[in-house]
């Protein structure tokens, strides 16, 4: 079996995610000047608004998960060329997308401040309990109102990057990271004649950003209906023939299930790691966020294989080989680009702490947090990839086993027993942590080369 892939695979590969690799980076670019703006403020503020933003990552993932179960029919409809098909996801997808903000605007109006506590039951270290408290309620308040938009938005390129619109998000995205980043300037420090809001201004950037977006892509699709056919009578009714919501409802119920349980899995990692005190959360916020700019590399490449493989599955190309041989180039393709992200990361891991207004310790411990990240990103990039493969043919089950069963049977349990057992520091025990992820990986592999998610889901009674 063949690693390396024609000129022209990579070319279609690229094709995908460049776009995508370019949004997202440009997104974490300005997240991350984001939090340096409210990192300027002070640490009790940047510990605040990283909490929040923890507890609102599992309330994205769980809208990624419903829609992007969902979008894996749209994938294998438009490699099919089904109109009528796309459009009944495009419905599920808003309808499921309604329910999840409702449910989140009652979670966090109800529950927000004790969510936020979690994080404040170790030593405060250099940090303010109290003041970190206050800074995560406000920021909390305001930035519940972007979950709408976000929903909106993520509905809508999430179908137009699988029916092979990639550009298009793309521009939408730079264009809210543009509002946002100008947004926290004016509202964060006050500048221009807007008072200084500090973390309460940096939430409202964010939100009038989303809402930009969410206009502008919408009002794109619905004015490009030769481009997108499936726009047309999207809502005139909101029938989705029965025995096709079953499937959907099947494939992605796991999905949604699974990005819930891994990203609450993340938290409650965060949250154990909390314990060894208020330093350890500040240096992880900055570590993660620098991440998170590196990061687009394999998630982007996620997305691209996830498409790709859909799309070929939806065109009845289920010739076993190839496609396993196709996987695995795609696979082989991330960890190669993955293997240079890391490097550059690792190169930066020293200086971008620097920026931070913050104390030597937290500087010290992020430094370490993010050369750790940058030695694993080949594994991380593996994982993901073997995740997208899978998910490409709808054994969504089988990716809430392998994906978020391992966090809370294996990654939690482990950090809990480090924590109560041993008296490592923050270093040593989440390099530990990480090291688990070889057994990820493996799993991965064998799971990918069996060929079981070779399967197609575009068959449905109208």
């Amino acid at each position: 079996m063949k690693l390396i892939g024609s000129r022209d695979f990579y070319k279609k590969t690229m094709a995908v995610a460049v776009p995508i690799m370019i949004q997202n980076g440009i997104t974490n670019f300005v997240g991350m000047l984001d939090n340096i703006m409210v990192g300027r403020v002070g640490t009790d503020a940047m510990s605040g608004v990283s909490i929040v933003n923890q507890l609102f990552f599992v309330f994205t993932l769980c809208l990624f998960g419903a829609t992007a179960g969902i979008g894996i029919f749209t994938a294998q409809f438009a490699g099919k060329g089904d109109r009528d098909g796309i459009r009944y996801t495009m419905r599920m997808k808003l309808m499921v997308s309604v329910v999840l903000v409702v449910i989140g605007m009652i979670v966090f109006t109800s529950s927000g401040t004790g969510l936020i506590r979690l994080w404040l039951q170790g030593d405060s270290g250099t940090g303010d309990l109290t003041e970190t408290l206050l800074a995560g309620e406000r920021y909390l308040k305001v930035l519940m109102f972007e979950m709408a938009p976000l929903a909106l938005a993520m509905s809508y390129t999430g179908t137009l990057r699988e029916t092979g619109e990639t550009i298009l998000p793309m521009k939408a995205g730079i264009l809210a990271v543009l509002v946002n980043l100008a947004g926290n300037y004016i509202l964060i420090y006050g500048k221009l004649g807007a008072p200084a809001l500090g973390v309460t201004g940096a939430a409202l950037a964010t939100v009038i950003s989303r809402y930009v977006e969410a206009a502008f892509v919408i009002i794109w699709t619905h004015t490009h209906a030769s481009i997108n056919p499936f726009i047309t009578g999207l809502f005139r009714s909101f029938y989705i023939p029965g025995d096709l919501i079953g499937k959907m409802a099947l494939k992605a119920f796991p999905l949604l299930l699974n990005e819930t349980l891994w990203s609450g899995g993340q938290t409650v990692l965060s949250q154990q790691y909390s314990l060894m005190g208020l330093d350890v959360v500040a240096a992880m916020n900055i570590s993660n966020t620098v991440n998170n700019v590196f990061n687009i590399v394999f998630i982007a490449m996620g997305d691209a294989i996830a498409i790709i493989l859909g799309q070929e599955l939806g065109k009845k190309k289920t010739d076993r080989g190839g496609l396993l041989e196709k996987a695995h180039q795609l696979s082989f393709f991330t960890i190669l680009v993955c293997l240079m992200s890391g490097a550059l990361l690792f190169l930066v891991s020293s200086a971008f702490p620097r920026i931070y207004n913050t104390s030597d310790t937290i500087r010290e411990i992020a430094t370490g947090l993010i050369r750790v990240c940058a030695v694993f990103m080949p594994l991380y990039a593996y994982e993901n990839s073997s995740y997208f493969t899978l998910r490409s043919g709808g054994k969504t089950w089988i990716t809430f086993v392998f994906d978020s069963m391992f966090v809370w049977v294996v990654s939690i349990p482990a950090v809990f027993l480090l924590i109560k057992t041993t008296s490592l520091t923050i270093l040593p025990l989440f390099t530990c942590v990480q090291l688990l992820e070889l057994i990820k990986c493996g799993i991965g592999f064998a799971l990918v080369n069996k060929g079981i998610w070779i399967n197609d889901l575009t068959k449905y009674s109208s």
